[in-house]
């Protein structure tokens, strides 16, 4: 069956939305219209019940508009190329990418200095942030572990779409995985995220014994840092894109 049969003599929502791509997608199971921001994909993606119109579609979009905007600059802002004269957010600070000397990058003050152009400079900036991650990540992890007295058996990364972290527990020790990217984002949301999966090694569930083991861990509430990566988590995903 061809559910976009009912909207083909009506006219059709705009294909851009606050400057996003606008995704239309007909869910025979949903109800009623719906809208969200993909930070993802960047773009808008709006949900519709199989007898919508695209004159109330193209109508929710326009009453939503300020909404829309709104949430595109806090998930879906510009991208930033890993390119000379870029800055990209790190810890608490920024760094300024800079061309540089020799075959790695290496880190002077609030600059980065990268070797290259194109795609190997771009390439050297991404692994030097992945090795900084790992360099943080990893201690952080292994000293709260040893609080817990817990086996530890790897720290590693990856570049997540859907979680900041994942502890999966085995015989030989914990296995404990991070997105590189927590190196963007301030240090209490870093260590915040590390107390969550250490956590993990002694309750793993999400339960009121699971909270009051990791704001101990943590040594502060996790709401701040929680509420940081609803807000602004995503906009993580813009260095390094486009």
């Amino acid at each position: 069956m061809n559910l976009l049969r009912p909207f083909q003599a009506r006219p059709s929502p705009p294909a851009e939305v606050e400057g996003l791509p606008l995704v239309v997608q007909v869910n025979p199971r949903a109800r009623r219209i719906s809208i969200r921001v993909c930070a993802a994909t960047r773009s808008v993606r709006l949900t519709l019940p199989p007898r919508a119109s695209r004159a109330r579609a193209a109508a929710f979009l326009n009453e939503q508009r300020p909404w829309i905007r709104r949430q595109a600059a806090l998930r879906a802002p510009l991208p930033i190329p890993f390119a000379p004269g870029a800055e990209i957010p790190f810890a608490d600070g920024t760094l300024k990418l800079a061309p540089g000397a020799g075959r790695t990058a290496r880190r002077e003050g609030d600059i980065l200095l990268v070797p290259g152009s194109g795609d190997l400079f771009a390439g050297r900036v991404r692994r030097w942030l992945q090795a900084e991650a790992l360099r943080l990540l990893d201690p952080e992890t292994r000293a709260l572990a040893a609080r817990l007295g817990k086996p530890v058996q790897s720290v590693g990364t990856g570049d997540y779409r859907s979680r900041w972290g994942s502890c999966a527990l085995g015989p030989g020790g914990a296995r404990i995985t991070y997105s590189w990217r927590l190196v963007l984002a301030p240090t209490h949301v870093r260590r915040a995220v590390v107390a969550h999966e250490v956590a993990h090694l002694a309750e793993p569930n999400h339960g009121p014994d699971f909270w009051r083991l990791a704001t101990d861990l943590l040594g502060d509430t996790h709401t701040v840092a929680r509420k940081w990566l609803r807000d602004h988590g995503p906009a993580l995903h813009r260095a390094g894109a486009g």
